[in-house]
C-alpha cells in the first residue's frame, strides 16, 4: 500500500516527552503476540468462546466446531500450550476449561464492538 500525502506528516517532528513515556509503556505488551495469534484463528476463537460458556470434553468440542476429535484435540492442545485452556481427566474423559476467566471479558467486549460484515 502506498501512502498518500494526506495520511503522512509533511515534516518529521515528535514530542520527546510523550515518545519517551509511551516507548516505556508499550513494552508492557511485549510477549503477548502468541495470545492474539491463538485467538486469531477462527476455529480456536470458537473453541475459546464455547469454553467461556461451559467446561467441555474433547468430543463436545469436536461436535461444536464440526471437526474430528483429533483436530479438536490439536486445537485444544495449542490453546493449552498458549496458556488459554486447562484440562482435567475424569476416567476415560478429558474436560477442558478456560485457564483464565479474563477471556470472557475480552470476548464480550469484542462481541459488543465487532464490525458488521458488508
Amino acid at each position: 500500500m502506498v501512502a498518500s500525502r494526506d495520511d503522512v506528516c509533511d515534516i518529521f517532528c515528535f514530542n520527546e516527552e510523550k515518545v519517551r513515556r509511551l516507548r516505556q509503556k508499550v513494552q508492557d505488551v511485549e510477549g503477548m503476540a502468541p495470545l492474539f495469534k491463538a485467538l486469531g484463528d477462527e476455529t480456536r476463537l470458537k473453541i475459546i468462546f464455547a469454553l467461556t460458556l461451559d467446561e467441555l470434553c474433547v468430543c463436545d468440542v469436536a461436535s461444536i466446531i464440526g471437526s474430528s476429535v483429533a483436530a479438536a484435540s490439536h486445537h485444544l492442545r495449542y490453546l493449552r500450550n498458549a496458556g488459554l485452556a486447562k484440562y482435567r481427566r475424569q476416567g476415560k474423559m478429558v474436560f477442558y476449561s478456560l485457564d483464565n476467566n479474563c477471556f470472557s471479558s475480552i470476548l464480550e467486549a469484542a462481541l459488543e464492538h465487532r464490525i458488521s460484515k458488508p
